[in-house]
């Protein structure tokens, strides 16, 4: 016998009612979305080497991933668009630094979880 599943079949209206009233209003798509491009360890390592340098430029960062500096723009591209990063020119180099410090916040709560939770 599977602990894991009911045994029987039994909807509780009021319940899934309640659930489905709060799931219309929540924007799925976008939070998803936001997650999906925190999902890629590149994009981590970035977030996370630009918490604690301030500003590195791409060629910086590139070389900190490990990755060219086209699949870097990509990732940076990426996390610009999600308002994470942001970036400035300054000569030939262009910087990139963390636009909002919320991103910090959530890390913090994913390696939290992790060593709590997933321990």
């Amino acid at each position: 016998m599977n602990n894991e599943i009911c045994e029987i079949t039994c909807i509780h209206e009021d319940k899934v009612n309640r659930a489905k009233s709060k799931l219309a209003n929540f924007d799925t798509p976008s939070v998803s979305g936001f997650f999906k491009i925190l999902s890629d360890e590149n994009r981590l390592k970035i977030v996370h080497a630009l918490v604690h340098e301030d500003e590195l430029c791409v060629c910086d960062i590139a070389n900190i991933i490990d990755a060219s500096v086209a699949t870097t723009s990509h990732h940076l591209n990426s996390l610009k668009k999600l308002g994470v990063v942001d970036s400035h020119k300054d000569g030939k180099l262009v910087y990139y630094f963390i636009k909002n410090i919320k991103i910090l916040n959530l890390m913090e709560l994913g390696v939290n979880f992790k060593e709590e939770v997933l321990a």
